[in-house]
């Protein structure tokens, strides 16, 4: 079937609809070729009840939407940054741990808020992962209005921990986007105006794994 479909292409008769081959001189050759076109980025982002805007999202962003929709849900009747529906993970609710509620920084925030326990292997990833969907499933709503990203932060912190406690538990994450020196740069760089105070506090949990 693969060569039939290479052949199909290579005369011009493959669209985005189904086509019968025409004249191949074995019947064995008639079978119908369907070639279903991908899905536009707006029907994907469309079925995750967070995502309430028309902004398309970058690929990762939209990767994660796609990840979270199955197990994020949304309380339509409550909303929280820019519009955004309260939503909730596991039994944890955005608004419940929601940096803009604070009148700390969004930095100091989370170092208070998502701070791991000694030792570090000690900690419940469930929940710090439960957490990080909350904030990952609202920036993405966030994003898809065009609202302000000061939830990176937050974000990052989070996926910072929680790359941490995987390590501490032994098992490391493998992908080069979630290895803690990675977030670590993640975290410093969005968070230029923070007290070098608090990124010096940050930079020293990344050397501890115990």
């Amino acid at each position: 079937m693969k060569f039939i479909t290479q052949l199909a292409l290579a005369a011009g008769f493959a669209s985005a609809g189904t086509r019968r081959f025409p004249d191949f001189p074995s019947s064995s050759l008639s079978t119908e070729l369907t070639i279903m076109p991908a899905p536009l980025v707006s029907e994907r982002q469309a079925k995750a009840c967070f995502v309430i805007g028309n902004e398309v999202l970058p690929k990762e962003t939209a990767d994660f939407a796609a990840q979270l929709q199955s197990h994020v849900s949304c309380d339509s009747s409550k909303t929280t940054l820019s519009g955004v529906p309260d939503v909730s993970s596991g039994g944890i609710t955005f608004s419940s741990i929601n940096f803009a509620d604070s009148s700390q920084t969004p930095l100091e925030f989370a170092l208070e808020k998502f701070a791991t326990p000694s030792p570090l292997s000690t900690a419940n990833l469930a929940t710090f992962e439960r957490q990080l969907d909350v904030y990952l499933a609202t920036e993405a709503g966030i994003r898809s209005v065009g609202g302000n990203l000061a939830i990176k932060v937050p974000k990052f912190f989070l996926e910072f921990q929680v790359s941490r406690i995987q390590t501490a538990q032994g098992n490391p994450p493998t992908a080069p986007g979630l290895q803690i020196d990675h977030l670590l740069e993640k975290v410093l760089k969005n968070a230029p105006r923070e007290s070098q105070e608090l990124r010096d506090q940050v930079t020293a949990l990344a050397k501890t794994l115990e």
